[in-house]
């Protein structure tokens, strides 16, 4: 009777002692995502464009989905399923979708009323005008790696047009593809342009990058593989910055790629004969087709205060270690203030102020969420919450901070406000505006990106 006691008692340990561990994780992990999706309810506007939808009848709990995630807790578990609890982070990865083993996840787009300033495309990226394209996060989808592969698409459509065209395409001072914007998306183009034999051209505004070019040194902005036009597919899982920018170095040594920069596009009009006129303040162009590969962040979106005209206050920073022993403000709340922010902090000497409107950071990756916690807890970044700037001096800024005015010293200032998108200028060319259903996109882009993992790289 003992020893039958005795065994009972180890089998009760043995089947106990991990269902008690199983049980607190499960309890731990629901924790967590009440806690995130609390987190989440700070950022009230919701998911800006593509996003998980999870049907929750076919999920089978596995947590497959909340573990590939690159962001962090966009997706977590609640009642063994699940959930979106900050859909605001998700730019599309699509890595969720592919990992759930029983297809319970596909990308939607945001609500249309999310969604209802994004340009009405084609699932070839046409806009409403005719032979007008756009490729890149102006079309909705953020990604490098989106960008990369639309811009591929594009020209593709183009060609299939030009050689229809035959004879007829050989009007003197006509380029088969204007191509607007040197970015991802505008690069992706060109080469294809080059490997397609077309007669196109470039035009970029500021410099060879785009976006990428503007970001603070060392900023991750690839996750996943990606195939360039005429150099194969990229099989790093992370490339910094710098690794894109020498991408972009070795293209400009090609000698067939054609590239003007410096002018910026002030007019895109359409003919009776169907060819555009591109209006540039150092000339005109002429083309049978435009890609549009300008981006969203259009114009920096300023803070409107006293002082904001002084040569010190900047809207980007392109390389942080040329500023030390500076006193430094950089305001804003999202990735590209607090990257800038600890950016600056790292160079010798700065004295670096974030200052932000609201009471806690609450749409920034969950990288770098702890990334500025370890700069405030070391004393390397000093973040003001519900403070804004109301004036800026020769020397000094004013804040605002909950309703106190405080002054401090400062030498520069950064804004990271966002940009107003260029959707006067779409409008005016022509371009129509809409709800845009890209779920099929999304999905295709993570089956892409699924097969590339699975191929050799290049070279």
């Amino acid at each position: 009777m003992f020893n039958s006691l005795l065994i009972y008692a180890f089998y009760a340990l043995v089947i106990g002692i991990p269902l008690f561990i199983y049980v607190r994780s499960q309890k731990r992990r629901a924790r967590q995502a009440r806690e995130a999706a609390e987190k989440g309810k700070l950022f009230s506007e919701g998911p800006k464009a593509q996003h998980p939808h999870i049907d929750v009848t076919h999920c089978i709990g596995c947590q497959s989905c909340t573990s590939v995630c690159p962001e962090g807790d966009v997706l977590a578990m609640l009642g063994g399923k699940a959930v979106l609890v900050n859909a605001y982070k998700c730019i599309g990865h699509g890595f969720c979708a592919e990992a759930c083993p029983v297809g319970a996840i596909t990308m939607v787009m945001a609500s249309p009323s999310m969604a209802a300033d994004l340009p009405y495309l084609t699932s070839d990226y046409e806009t409403s005008v005719n032979n007008l394209f756009i490729a890149g996060e102006l079309g909705g989808l953020a990604l490098i790696k989106n960008a990369i592969n639309q811009g591929r698409v594009c020209i593709d459509t183009i060609a299939n047009r030009v050689a229809a065209l035959g004879a007829t395409r050989s009007v003197d001072a006509v380029v088969d593809v204007l191509i607007i914007g040197a970015g991802p998306a505008g690069i992706s183009a060109s080469l294809r342009a080059i490997e397609k034999k077309l007669n196109y051209l470039t035009l970029e505004r500021e410099e060879i990058g785009g976006t990428v070019a503007k970001y603070p040194r060392q900023k991750l902005v690839m996750t996943s593989p990606v195939e360039f036009p005429m150099y194969g597919k990229f099989q790093k899982m992370e490339l910094s910055k710098e690794d894109l920018l020498a991408f972009w170095k070795k293209v400009l040594q090609r000698a067939d790629f054609n590239i003007r920069t410096g002018e910026s596009v002030e007019e895109i009009r359409k003919g009776e004969d169907g060819i555009f006129s591109v209006v540039t303040k150092k000339g005109q162009y002429r083309s049978h087709a435009v890609v549009l590969a300008l981006g969203r962040t259009g114009t920096p979106r300023k803070l409107g205060v006293k002082g904001e005209e002084l040569p010190k206050v900047m809207y980007r920073l392109i390389e942080a270690d040329h500023y030390i022993n500076k006193r430094i403000l950089v305001v804003g709340g999202g990735d590209s203030a607090v990257e800038a922010a600890m950016g600056l902090a790292h160079q010798s000497g700065n004295q670096v102020t974030l200052s932000y409107r609201k009471g806690s950071f609450s749409r920034i990756k969950e990288r770098n969420a702890k990334r500025i916690e370890d700069c405030i807890r070391t004393g390397k970044v000093k973040v003001v919450f519900n403070s804004v700037p109301v004036e800026i001096k020769e020397g000094t800024v004013v804040l605002e901070v909950n309703g106190e005015l405080q002054e401090i010293p400062n030498d520069f200032v950064w804004v990271f406000a966002g940009g107003t998108p260029p959707n006067d200028f779409l409008r005016k060319i022509g371009v129509e505006f809409g709800s845009c259903d890209i779920t099929l996109e999304a999905s295709n882009e993570a089956r892409q990106a699924k097969e590339a993992r699975s191929q050799p790289a290049a070279g």
